[in-house]
């Protein structure tokens, strides 16, 4: 480990060493970070890091003796950069939401970054971090849907649309037929159809056509599925398979995740969606993240959204050039 007195007055004794070891970087972040959403659970993190391998560089804060904050990166080595813990990349960018830096203070905060490596890129911050970090931008924009808003009644939300555009929708899902949504019976089984669908209908645009991140969900799958968080919501039309979701429940708020539907019915996933927020309300979450990644449908359907940001230690010109990519899932 490699120790060094932080600079300035304004951190004090504040110490910043580097951490590679990931029996300590799990203590830590279990001891110090306490995740609000999904994402900031370790077990997560650590099934894509299984999975991808990448090598630790945790930035450690410490006053005292006591650790008071960290960065957890990861070395992506054939892009050349180091990205949020743990790394997992799909077309070069990192793929988790919600990055996180834990720390006392935002001059803890300002020092662990001012201890980030030459090019390192962290994406899908949220702006209460990012406010603190010189030269951060909005990255990307994700879609919240706040049951309370409609005070947690399907109808009242239902109203906020147009008469027109109520009859659109109730028209379109009505003329796909029998449908019935509702919890998966078949778990396995839709699971692996949701990978397969994804993948056709994706091609090598699909993140399930790396077999790292096929590891790292059915990793991630087995934990939420033994902490009692998993959901995977499962539409059938006359019997017939026509959309998976998956998704998972995290401290009151529901994360839906990935996702596939037939090409054999089209507008499904209008229903599928509406019946998410249909179940947020009548379960009251405090909310529902749809991530981010805009197909269309997501201001439509009257989600609130939530701009993300990036820190980046590289060039502007680097980052104007993310932002302009910007990228849909297709998960």
């Amino acid at each position: 480990m490699l120790y060094s007195e932080a600079s300035g007055d304004k951190t004090g004794n504040l110490k910043i060493r580097i951490n590679t070891d990931l029996e300590e970087a799990a203590r830590l972040w279990i001891g110090l970070s306490l995740p609000t959403d999904l994402f900031g659970c370790w077990q997560i993190r650590n099934s894509f890091h299984e999975s991808f391998g990448r090598p630790l560089h945790m930035v450690v804060a410490e006053r005292g003796g006591k650790v008071c904050g960290f960065l957890a990166l990861s070395r992506i080595e054939e892009e050349d950069y180091f990205g949020a813990f743990p790394g997992e990349t799909w077309n070069g960018q990192t793929w988790l939401e919600q990055n996180t830096m834990p720390s006392s203070s935002a001059d803890v905060a300002a020092a662990l970054w001012d201890a980030a490596p030459e090019n390192t890129v962290v994406r899908y911050v949220e702006q209460a971090i990012a406010s603190g970090i010189a030269d951060a931008e909005i990255d990307e924009t994700g879609y919240l849907f706040h049951p309370s808003d409609y005070n947690w009644d399907f109808d009242e939300y239902w109203k906020t649309f147009s008469g027109k555009s109520r009859k659109r929708l109730s028209r379109e899902i009505g003329s796909l037929g029998d449908i019935v949504i509702g919890p998966s019976e078949k778990i396995a089984g839709d699971i692996e159809w949701m990978f397969r669908v994804n993948i056709a209908e994706f091609g090598n645009l699909s993140y399930f056509s790396d077999y790292r991140f096929v590891e790292a969900f059915e990793k991630m799958i087995g934990w939420l599925s033994s902490s009692g968080m998993l959901r995977v919501t499962t539409a059938t039309i006359g019997g017939v398979r026509a959309a998976v979701d998956l998704g998972a429940v995290f401290n009151s708020r529901y994360t839906v995740m990935a996702g596939a539907t037939s090409p054999e019915f089209p507008g499904i996933a209008k229903a599928i969606n509406l019946y998410h927020i249909r179940v947020s309300c009548q379960e009251r979450f405090s909310q529902t993240d749809f991530l981010c990644g805009d197909f269309g449908w997501k201001e439509r359907f009257h989600l609130t959204p939530r701009p993300l940001y990036v820190l980046s230690t590289r060039s502007a010109g680097y980052r104007l050039t993310v932002a302009a990519e910007g990228k849909d899932r297709c998960v």
